[in-house]
Formats: structure tokens, C-alpha cells, sequence
């Protein structure tokens, strides 16, 4: 799937800095009001460093996880401009972000919006077009967003990278890492055996995202932007499956938000290994089907 920027957003720049300025988008009223309620429990491991970096927003449905890849279409001026930075002064880094309306008990004529579920992405491959260009991207690691620094020609801002706060137990080794992955190569033999459009991938997307999980990083950035190796194994399993339906995108997109909010490495392990045995099922009864067909 190509997503097409900026066709997700109606906001203009001058719409979202004055969301951005608005009191609605204090530090405190950032993270979602579920976060709040398991403070007492875990915390985000929240590291001292920082980086300034281009924004790119996306509607709430459009979340992007770690290990995730996803193509973008850039066309307009600002947004290729936003590229040109990331490619050749930001060492191939930006953020992508979504505006989450909040909801507020009076009738105010605009929706206060929150930037919510940052994640560092890193532009993996680009190809030019007669307009625009196509982005291939990466999502590296969970960030907040704590100020804004632009808004023309394209957002800009100042960000932390958001880790799990987990015991050192909680490694590559781990049992329920290991047990997780096994479950993500059994889906994986499953999807591939799917028969799917002609230009589908030849690798799923599970595999792909398991592959650079699993995989040393070598980014030009802080080591603390680069989650562990357990920590980007828990997101690897929201994946979309090859041949997917919509219903089946939209609970996916439900299951990557609360995965976003999570803080507990083992927490999100548990989840995801429910995620891969669902999804195991239905590819396991998309087979049976078309063995009949």
C-alpha cells in the first residue's frame, strides 16, 4: 500500500500551529489519559537525549510501528523539501506522528488536536517520479514530541525517544522473545503459501519486519533512539497479512495503538503472541478454502 502525502491531511501549516499552541496541547494532555492511569505501575524509560527533526503528520488510523516499512508518495513542495533535509542533513531521519482529535466538553468550532504515537522512521530507499517521489521508510523507535520549532516550509520539532522500562532480563534470549519469533516464522511459512496478486511482495511483510528486528543497528543517531532487540520483537507482529482483508486492517490498526501505549515489554510479548495465533488461524482457514477452489 502506498500512502499519499498530502491526501491524509486536510490541516494547512497555519491550521496545525495554531493546534499546536492551543492549551489543549500542554506537556500534560500529550499522552492519552490511559497512560496516566498505570503510572503508579511502569513508566516509560524516557532518555535525556534529543534531536530536532522533521514532523509528518498522519490521521489517527495511520499509526506507525517499529520494525514496520511503509510507502509514501510525496509530491508537494514542502513535503519534498522535508525529504531533501532528511536525505541530506538529518541523515536519512524524520518522525512520523499522528493528530488524534481530543474530545472536550464544550462545542468549540475546531477540534483540539494531540500529537500522539511518534515514531523515528529512517528513509530506506527512494525513487524518483515524474511528480514527487515514492519514500520507503522504516520505523525505528518510539519518540515524543516535547516542542515544535516550525511549521514552514514543513514541521519541525524537538524529540525523546520512548523505551520500555523492563528488567535486564528481558533480552533477545528471553524465553517469550524466542517463543514469539518461532510463532512469527510459523505464520510466515503459512502466508507464503497464500496465493496472492501477482505484484504482491515475495517476502511478507511478518518476515521483513522479524528480519530487521532481529538485526544489529547501525544508526547515525543516539543508541538510546535504537530500542533493544526484545522490545523491537514485540512490535514485529503487527503486520498486515498478505492478502488481508479490510476488517482485518482495521483491527490491526486498533491492536498497533495499544501496543504504542504499552510500556512493559513483556506485556506487549503476551499480546503480540495473541495477535500471531489469531492470525495463524485465519491464514490457516484462507488455505483451507483455496484448496478447494
Amino acid at each position: 500500500m502506498i500512502t499519499v502525502i498530502p491526501k491524509p491531511l486536510a490541516l494547512n501549516p497555519f491550521q496545525i500551529l495554531r493546534l499546536y499552541t492551543s492549551n489543549c496541547l500542554s506537556p500534560s494532555l500529550i499522552a492519552p489519559v490511559r497512560v496516566k492511569l498505570t503510572q503508579k505501575r511502569r513508566r516509560f524509560r524516557t532518555q535525556a537525549s534529543s534531536l530536532v527533526l522533521p514532523l509528518l503528520p498522519f490521521p489517527i488510523d495511520q499509526v506507525l510501528v517499529p520494525s514496520e516499512v511503509k510507502t509514501l508518495h510525496l509530491y508537494e513542495a514542502r513535503y519534498l523539501a522535508l525529504l531533501e533535509e532528511s536525505l541530506f542533513v538529518k541523515k536519512k531521519l524524520f518522525v512520523h506522528f499522528v493528530l488524534d482529535p481530543i474530545i472536550l466538553s464544550d462545542t468549540s468550532a475546531e477540534a483540539p488536536f494531540a500529537a500522539r504515537y511518534g515514531c523515528l522512521v529512517k528513509i530506506e530507499k527512494v525513487e524518483q517520479l515524474e511528480v514527487g517521489a515514492l519514500v520507503l521508510i522504516r520505523g525505528v523507535g518510539r519518540v515524543k514530541v516535547l516542542k515544535f520549532k516550525q511549521v514552514e516550509p514543513y514541521l519541525t520539532g524537538v524529540v525523546t525517544p520512548l523505551q520500555d522500562d523492563v528488567s535486564l532480563e528481558m533480552t533477545e534470549t528471553n524465553p517469550k522473545v524466542l517463543e514469539l519469533k518461532e510463532a512469527l516464522h510459523n505464520l510466515n511459512r503459512l502466508e507464503i503459501k497464500l496465493k496472492v496478486p501477482q505484484e504482491a511482495l515475495l517476502q511478507t511483510q511478518t518476515a521483513n519486519s522479524l528480519i530487521w528486528a532481529e538485526k544489529a543497528l547501525d544508526l547515525e543517531c543516539d543508541d538510546a533512539f535504537i530500542p533493544p532487540v526484545a522490545e523491537r520483537v514485540s512490535f514485529s507482529a503487527l503486520q498486515a497479512l498478505s492478502g488481508g482483508t479490510k476488517s482485518e486492517w482495521l483491527k490491526l490498526q486498533k491492536e498497533k495503538v495499544r501496543a504504542m501505549d504499552i510500556k512493559d515489554t513483556l506485556e506487549r510479548l503476551n499480546k503480540s503472541m495473541e495477535l500471531v495465533g489469531n492470525n495463524i488461524s485465519i491464514v490457516a482457514a484462507k488455505l483451507a478454502i483455496q484448496s478447494v477452489l
